[in-house]
């Protein structure tokens, strides 16, 4: 076999259809982290996997992880690790991740049809958790396999008081999401080959260039913070304007240092994606304000540089106007270099299919970027309709770009060689 089957495209997005009925909101997509909508897609991931001839297995995180043996011939065979995340974000896009999970299941299932077995075991992961929508961590099912997962996120609280631990607990993974299993869940760096995500590329420029796919040269690194602003809730009416500890107001203050230091620097982006008066109402002046802030950059000391400037920033609003204010970090992610030898095989192939070998840096976190930190990790980017836009409803592929995507990653799979072979 030389190529994927030209149906492979259209089976990808038809399958990305009906994962996205699994939703916690009606109209849209939202799939959050061990939701009943979680629940349902993870089960219906399983049986396409082994519908494709992978065995399976769910670990301690809620990982769907499936295998495609080696070739029993081959003695003492590694392992070669793709995949990409299922939750999304609220009111997401149904390719975002997802694509990387279920290109993978589709070519599988066809190298299965043919007969052919690889000289290496490989491994599609559906990560359970990347965008931390529930519990405002991200990368945490990969960081499980990774063996970074940090115990102290299983007291963290969603919206409804449900700390993560006791919603493993109810999910009913295996250990019951005990710190052990977890830590039981990490794998060994030494069996593995390298790690391979398929991802759209949430962004315009292969649209632009008119290429359908793209090979990634590095992932912008990232840090991402809850800050609290308190101040004094007081009349709206009776409160002189110079009288007013308003906890908002200071915030948006907060927010305008974001993007005029983030400004600074091409390759740095800072962003307010959330933003709540928490029990606010339209004739009291804020007692409180919490917001996100997400802040990455290609380089790391670019981007720390920037965090240090914000915060001493945020800290001296506060002072000036008389309010308290907290910056709780999530752990941050760095910036992730693919490796080289293996974006080379993604080119030969390319080139080979007479596609043009195009490389791009990746702004968005992925997967790819934890897994960086115990193998070697390659990405392959897939082109967005509609502008680029991600994350988003109107979030889009063709069925061309699904298909020649899959045709290239059969010949990459194919012809695989391992470091040093």
């Amino acid at each position: 076999m030389t190529s994927a089957q030209p149906s492979l495209g259209q089976s990808i997005l038809d399958r990305a259809d009906l994962l996205a009925q699994h939703s916690d909101m009606e109209g849209g997509l939202t799939c959050a982290f061990l939701t009943p909508a979680h629940a349902q897609a993870q089960a219906q991931l399983v049986r396409w996997m082994e519908e494709a001839g992978m065995s399976v297995r769910i670990d301690a995180i809620g990982n769907v992880i499936g295998r495609y043996a080696a070739d029993p011939a081959e003695a003492d065979p590694k392992v070669l690790m793709t995949g990409s995340h299922f939750d999304t974000v609220r009111n997401g896009g149904r390719y975002d991740g997802r694509l990387g999970i279920l290109l993978p299941i589709a070519v599988v299932g066809a190298l299965r049809d043919a007969g052919i077995r690889l000289p290496y075991h490989f491994e599609v992961i559906a990560f359970a958790e990347e965008e931390g929508l529930r519990f405002k961590t991200s990368f945490l099912a990969s960081s499980v396999l990774a063996g970074r997962f940090d115990p102290a996120l299983l007291d963290r609280v969603d919206a409804d008081g449900i700390t993560m631990g006791a919603a493993l607990a109810a999910a009913g993974f295996p250990g019951s999401g005990s710190i052990d299993a977890l830590r039981a869940a990490a794998v060994d760096p030494a069996t593995l080959a390298g790690f391979v995500e398929v991802h759209i590329e949430q962004g315009p420029v292969l649209l632009h260039r008119g290429l359908p796919l793209g090979i990634v040269t590095q992932i912008a690194g990232s840090s991402r913070f809850q800050v609290r602003v308190e101040g004094l809730a007081s009349h709206a009416g009776t409160t002189p304007m110079d009288m007013r500890r308003d906890a908002a107001t200071g915030a948006a203050e907060m927010i305008l240092l974001v993007e005029e230091r983030c400004g600074q620097v091409p390759t740095l982006v800072g962003t307010v994606g959330q933003l709540q008066v928490p029990d606010g109402s339209s004739n009291v002046i804020p007692a409180a304000c919490t917001f996100s802030m997400d802040i990455r950059a290609g380089e790391d000391g670019i981007r720390e540089a920037a965090i240090a400037d914000i915060v001493a920033g945020i800290e001296k609003i506060a002072a000036r106007r008389a309010l308290q204010v907290s910056v709780e970090r999530v752990t941050p992610v760095n910036n992730a270099p693919c490796a080289r030898w293996l974006m080379d095989q993604f080119a030969a192939v390319l080139k080979k299919r007479g596609l043009e070998t195009f490389e791009l840096p990746s702004g968005a976190g992925h997967d790819a970027m934890m897994m960086q930190r115990i193998t070697d990790v390659a990405m392959l980017f897939v082109r967005c309709g509609n502008g680029g836009i991600s994350h988003n409803p109107l979030e889009t592929i063709t069925e061309d770009d699904a298909r020649q995507a899959a045709e290239v990653f059969v010949d990459f799979l194919r012809h695989f060689r391992p470091k040093g072979g």
